[in-house]
């Protein structure tokens, strides 16, 4: 059992989910005993894959955190409770569609990891190494690329390209992805501007 046991509830449970899933596990040969294991399993687009399973609460280990939400104990990897930290587990907007849904206000980095990368040298150089070393490697797989357009003062200009020119996500991903990258990795940056021309293309962004 773990002793990694919290009041903080990391992952909320509306009431109407929370009945259901009180109900499901009734059904279940150990049910007073289960609780409700949420784990990220890894990335779905722009969207945390999650898996949801009933476990012997007994089974739980130092590496879950452990809370209550009425009768039901919920169970959390250490690794995902940051990513799952404000989220609320809730039936479907849809009520023809089945099964549970996660409202989190949390999202994957779409350019993956940074906590390997040291950057050197001046604003211009550290930006074209974290292009190179990051950012391009995880844009070739939608087929794009990013390139620096010029350095001025503390503004960088980029620019996107491949199937990531004329793209609904290029937009986001260079506010969402690219901006907060190179914000965080090169806090001397004051602003990263888009010089993307969206409209050329073969899928125009602004067409």
């Amino acid at each position: 059992m773990s002793d990694v046991t919290t009041d903080e509830i990391v992952l909320d449970i509306s009431e109407e989910a929370l009945f259901k899933v009180m109900d499901v596990r009734a059904a279940e040969d150990e049910g007073p005993a289960l609780g409700l294991r949420v784990e990220v399993t890894g990335v779905e687009g722009v969207d945390y894959a999650y898996d949801l399973a009933f476990e012997p609460v007994a089974e739980a280990t130092d590496a879950d955190i452990v809370y209550s939400v009425g009768e039901l104990t919920i169970m959390v990897p250490l690794t995902s409770v940051d990513k799952l930290r404000g989220a609320t587990l809730d039936l479907p907007s849809n009520p023809m569609q089945g099964g549970l849904v996660i409202r989190n206000p949390n999202r994957p980095n779409p350019l993956g990891d940074t906590e390997s990368i040291e950057l050197s040298g001046t604003i211009e150089e550290k930006v074209q190494q974290l292009l190179t070393q990051q950012i391009n490697p995880s844009l070739a797989a939608h087929g794009g690329w990013a390139g620096l357009d010029r350095v001025d003062g503390t503004e960088v200009y980029v620019t996107m390209g491949g199937g990531c020119q004329g793209c609904a996500m290029s937009a986001a991903t260079l506010r969402e992805g690219i901006t907060v990258m190179i914000s965080e990795m090169i806090p001397e940056v004051t602003e990263v501007i888009d010089t993307t021309d969206h409209n050329a293309g073969e899928t125009p962004y602004y067409a």
